[in-house]
């Protein structure tokens, strides 16, 4: 097994934020899918032969995904094809040996994903995080895990670090979960549960269920590679117990990192295009054109690419995004320049991810001197002119991104920690410059 050889290098540290001097018209070519490159690994390692992930994702969560399988004794090779942004991954399944610690770094795929696989372990598996992820919920993971009869010892934190005591196999059966706080914890158990001995069913107890994009995007990748999965009811999934089928899969572009892309047309008065914008996608940012729609965008699609053209103004709006949470902080970001007020609901579970992102978008637009208000699920935007300062990123790549957004349109905006995007876009202000460019 080789190393990772791949290691884009992002830009560290304060960024000044560069301000359009005119309106941005450009086209955008954006590496892969972070959720699709993780949950296509972990198929890959369970499958029935070595696969092949086509233009994957090379950041931070993947790289620890790959290291966190590696560890686990699955082969992942690279194997150069010409792509921009790195090399495509071979990977050979392998049994799962067990016996070490996994560091997910920031990622909660990796946490929520790795957590389920190292129950198939034959040894101990012991997971830990960095430190500013070890706030992430993992209780209900835990909890289900336990009902399915894995060993854990969490020392009764119900959180990160924690021992998973594998004995190579889980058997399955029916257990019910709690996943309000992140779609994660489902598509993390589906996607070990065809190596289960008699599969998954597995029921949401909970009355919000977020993110359901990503759930489908995890059944679509199991379905395509044989595993049947039946939905009976709402909140309810069915996984026969299988061998995932080896083959060879293209990462789509990752939908939500063009986000800011796209709103640098709304913002400046411009276009941006963003090529080989897939026709059909599990992506919640697939939701994309029809939210800068609503907000007063033109966008169409012509030989694969989608474009998204400024209309008149950005249009406030009434918006749940329940269903694309993690789009908030860019779409909070137009919300800064739009003719009236914002207010954005079904995100109350957005205050667990890398940081609270409500309130630290609050306190950023704040310090701005914007007028911002946190609701019990989700936040208030009242326009007004916005002034430079610091803009926190809060350990948080999305976060870093909407500073840059921002500084399109108000000088002197200076974000604290660029280096955060490494998290899923290396390449980011390298991209984000480069699009300025073309003004």
């Amino acid at each position: 097994m080789s190393d990772t050889r791949y290691s884009p290098a992002p830009a560290r540290g304060a960024y000044a934020a560069p301000t359009a001097d005119g309106s941005v018209h450009a086209g955008v070519t954006i590496p892969g899918s972070k959720s699709l490159t993780n949950r296509e690994l972990i198929i890959a390692a369970i499958a029935d032969g070595p696969g092949r992930l086509v233009a994957p994702l090379h950041s931070d969560d993947s790289r620890r995904m790959i290291e966190a399988l590696r560890a686990l004794g699955t082969g992942i090779e690279e194997v150069e094809a010409g792509n921009e942004f790195g090399p495509d991954l071979v990977v050979t399944p392998a049994p799962l040996a067990g016996g070490m610690t996994i560091d997910c770094g920031q990622a909660g795929t990796v946490m929520r994903f790795i957590a389920p696989l190292a129950g198939l372990a034959r040894e101990d598996v012991h997971l830990t995080a960095h430190e500013t992820a070890l706030h992430r919920p993992m209780g209900a993971m835990i909890t289900a895990l336990r009902d399915l009869g894995v060993d854990i010892d969490d020392e009764g934190t119900w959180s990160l670090p924690f021992t998973i005591r594998g004995h190579g196999r889980i058997r399955g059966g029916r257990i019910e979960i709690d996943a309000s706080a992140s779609s994660q914890f489902v598509s993390g158990l589906l996607l070990a549960a065809p190596r289960f001995d008699v599969g998954l069913h597995l029921v949401h107890t909970g009355e919000h269920l977020p993110s359901l994009p990503h759930i489908d995007m995890t059944i679509e990748s199991l379905s395509r590679r044989g595993i049947r999965i039946e939905r009976p009811a709402t909140g309810e999934w069915l996984v026969e117990a299988g061998v995932p089928r080896a083959k060879e899969i293209a990462i789509e572009p990752d939908l939500s990192n063009a986000a800011p892309f796209l709103g640098a047309a709304l913002v400046t008065g411009g276009d941006v295009t963003v090529k080989n914008w897939p026709l059909h996608s599990t992506q919640p940012g697939a939701l994309l054109p029809d939210i800068l729609q609503a907000m007063g965008a033109h966008a169409s699609r012509q030989h694969g690419d989608l474009t998204v053209r400024a209309g008149s103004g950005i249009r406030g709006v009434d918006l749940d995004l329940s269903a694309a949470s993690e789009l908030t902080p860019t779409i909070v970001g137009l919300a800064l320049f739009a003719d009236a007020p914002s207010t954005f609901r079904g995100i109350g579970h957005i205050r667990l991810h890398e940081t609270d992102r409500i309130a630290a978008l609050v306190r950023n637009i704040r310090a701005l001197g914007g007028e911002a208000e946190e609701l019990p699920d989700g936040l208030r935007i009242v326009p007004r002119g916005l002034t430079g300062g610091t803009w926190a990123a809060h350990h948080d790549h999305r976060m870093a991104t909407t500073g840059a957004l921002v500084g399109l349109r108000v000088p002197g905006v200076e974000i604290d920690d660029i280096g955060t995007t490494a998290k899923t876009l290396p390449e980011f202000t390298l991209l984000w410059e480069r699009m300025l460019g073309a003004l």
